[in-house]
This record gives C-alpha cells, sequence and structure tokens, in this order.
C-alpha cells in the first residue's frame, strides 16, 4: 500500500513531518515520515488502515511483505524536548554508608 500524505502529522518542536505508528506492544512511536534504508525499524500498514511497526532486529533482520524501512523521528529530530525528571521538584537523597530502616513513630 503506497503512503500517502493524509497520515503525516507535524512534529511539535522541530515542525519535521512525521507519522505515528503503533509499537509491537501498543504504544505509540513517531517515525519520520519518508522510507529511510538506514532505518531500524521495519513498518507497515496492517489490514485495518494502521501503521505498525518493528524493530529489525538479529533474528528478523529483513523487510518482508509491504514493509518499509523506517527511522525513529526521537534519532533524528533537530529540537528534541527536554526529558522529564521522575517528579518535578523533588531531589534525589543520597544516603552514604549503611542503609537503616526507620523507627515507626
Amino acid at each position: 500500500m503506497p503512503l500517502s500524505d493524509h497520515t503525516t502529522d507535524q512534529c511539535t518542536t522541530c515542525l519535521a513531518t512525521i507519522r505515528w505508528a503503533i509499537t509491537v506492544h501498543g504504544r505509540r512511536q513517531a517515525l519520520d515520515a519518508t522510507p529511510n534504508p538506514q532505518g531500524n525499524l521495519a513498518a507497515y500498514t496492517d489490514g485495518t488502515g494502521t501503521l505498525r511497526v518493528r524493530v529489525l532486529t538479529a533474528e528478523r533482520d529483513r523487510l518482508e511483505g509491504a514493509e518499509w524501512q523506517a527511522m525513529p523521528h526521537a534519532a533524528t529530530c533537530t529540537r528534541p524536548p527536554a526529558r522529564r525528571t521522575a517528579r518535578p521538584g523533588r531531589r534525589a537523597i543520597a544516603r552514604h554508608g549503611a542503609w537503616t530502616p526507620r523507627r515507626p513513630r
């Protein structure tokens, strides 16, 4: 199935053209909109029209069927968003020495 322009989106930080795909584990992943022979992902459109993606591994290192090679947009984004910490405003506490549990009050 040929790629169409109506399935593209725009990256909010670098304004590049991207496509959203669903991984094997059901998560969304942004891909560069154009096929890239240096990418490590195999993308394909399933029977429902959903763009799916899998990682090219040592066991399955070749494209199968109607797959096309893609690059994850996180690897090529020129202005990636800042990474968030676990909890904003909290600091990690460095404990020196052996750890002892708190005594109940």
